[in-house]
């Protein structure tokens, strides 16, 4: 390892060790009560110092913390960690009694510097803290959400997309929806897009459904390979054509454990969100000189932006009821039609049924009468001599 990487792991230690160090200073007076305490009840401390360096102590828990932050550690390669971090940790404390030997710890970058160390340590002890003591998902929580979510799991799929990106403006997404209806492929939209001079970025790649924000996977689940739908981000604008796509489902017994972290995350977030908000309602914050009109130009694009999000959601809203109306209009027309295509199909049978019956009577009609007719024509009268004849018989 060369100098400068020696002395930019020396200095990562250091950040990870100050907190922990910080906390044996402090409580360096308690520590020494409870040795003496022990001490005079006759016990035998269970030593945690590793090392010392000239007046300093560098403890097991020390290595211990910058342990748990390093990556790709087993059990067979543990110790070695163990002794690479104290040697390090070594080196920290003489380059830090060295910068106090200069005076480097009076300096005001330096002190400026710790400030911001101690306040981001704060900050994240405290969300820390906000987090950890929400309630953790349960595991029926997590069923729940994964069979309200299929498209994340039990229909997930990968889809290969290309897409289209502009930043969000006022009456953007009206021009970009025509754009679209006239538009057969995405070389259509950019050449269209490129004309009207509106400025847009072009990328393409292999997604998974956990990759692409939730607020997509219904639209995404319902698309079929081809297929190019707007999607409205807020902050910006998406054209995304699915050029394929292939089912990877995920089980419920791997997915729920995944879930559950998620949720914790989820809820830790907005309970932070929240807490965050009131806290800035509170508190007295007073922007002064060039920040004043910075932050009135934050604030007015801001309320710009949320005004044109929900003017676009009003409008999303407005054509996707427009087109549900159309649809069910359409679906009303061809059950009509086919309902009175049904009738007058039925009609048409009735009174070819009616036709077919009076032909058949009128047939056996005519049969009748023509049997009549050829009965009377070969029945010949009787002759005088036959008739006497006849009579002479019956007497």
């Amino acid at each position: 390892m060369n100098t400068l990487n020696r002395i930019s792991a020396i200095l990562i230690l250091i950040a990870f060790a100050s907190f922990s160090g910080c906390s044996k200073n402090e409580n360096k007076g308690k520590s020494d009560e409870k040795k003496t305490t022990e001490k005079a009840q006759g016990k035998k401390a269970a030593t945690q110092v590793a090392a010392k360096v000239n007046s300093t102590e560098i403890t097991v828990s020390q290595i211990n913390n910058v342990l748990a932050r390093t990556p790709n550690i087993t059990p067979e390669t543990a110790e070695k960690a163990k002794r690479e971090i104290l040697d390090k940790l070594i080196d920290a404390q003489l380059v830090k009694e060295q910068a106090i030997v200069k005076k480097l710890d009076r300096s005001p970058n330096v002190l400026q510097a710790l400030e911001s160390s101690k306040t981001e340590i704060l900050a994240r002890a405290y969300v820390e803290q906000l987090a950890t003591g929400q309630p953790k998902p349960t595991p029926e929580e997590a069923k729940k959400y994964y069979a309200e979510h299929p498209e994340l799991f039990s229909e997930r799929r990968v889809y290969n997309l290309e897409e289209i990106s502009l930043p969000a403006q006022e009456g953007l997404l009206a021009k970009l929806e025509q754009v679209v209806t006239k538009s057969r492929t995405m070389q259509d939209i950019v050449a269209a897009l490129k004309s009207q001079g509106i400025q847009f970025s072009a990328n393409r790649g292999v997604r998974a459904a956990e990759q692409l924000p939730l607020a997509y996977l219904p639209q995404m689940a319902s698309m079929k390979d081809g297929d190019i739908r707007i999607f409205n981000a807020g902050a910006a604008l998406q054209v995304i054509r699915l050029v394929a796509s292939k089912a990877e489902p995920v089980d419920e017994a791997r997915a729920i454990p995944r879930i559950m972290q998620f949720l914790f995350n989820t809820r830790s977030n907005e309970v932070i969100t929240k807490d965050m908000k009131q806290i800035r309602e509170k508190a007295k914050i007073v922007y002064v000189g060039e920040f004043v009109a910075s932050a009135e130009e934050a604030q007015a694009k801001a309320k710009a932006a949320a005004e044109a999000k929900a003017k676009d959601a009003a409008e999303a809203k407005g054509k996707a009821q427009s087109d549900a109306r159309a649809k069910e209009d359409e679906i009303a027309k061809a059950r009509r039609a086919a309902e009175e295509k049904n009738k007058a199909d039925s009609e048409a049978r009735a009174q070819e049924e009616e036709a077919a019956r009076k032909r058949r009577a009128a047939e056996a009609k005519q049969r009748e009468e023509e049997a009549k007719s050829s009965q009377s024509k070969s029945a010949k009268p009787l002759t005088p001599e036959m008739e006497k004849g006849l009579r002479g018989v019956i007497r």
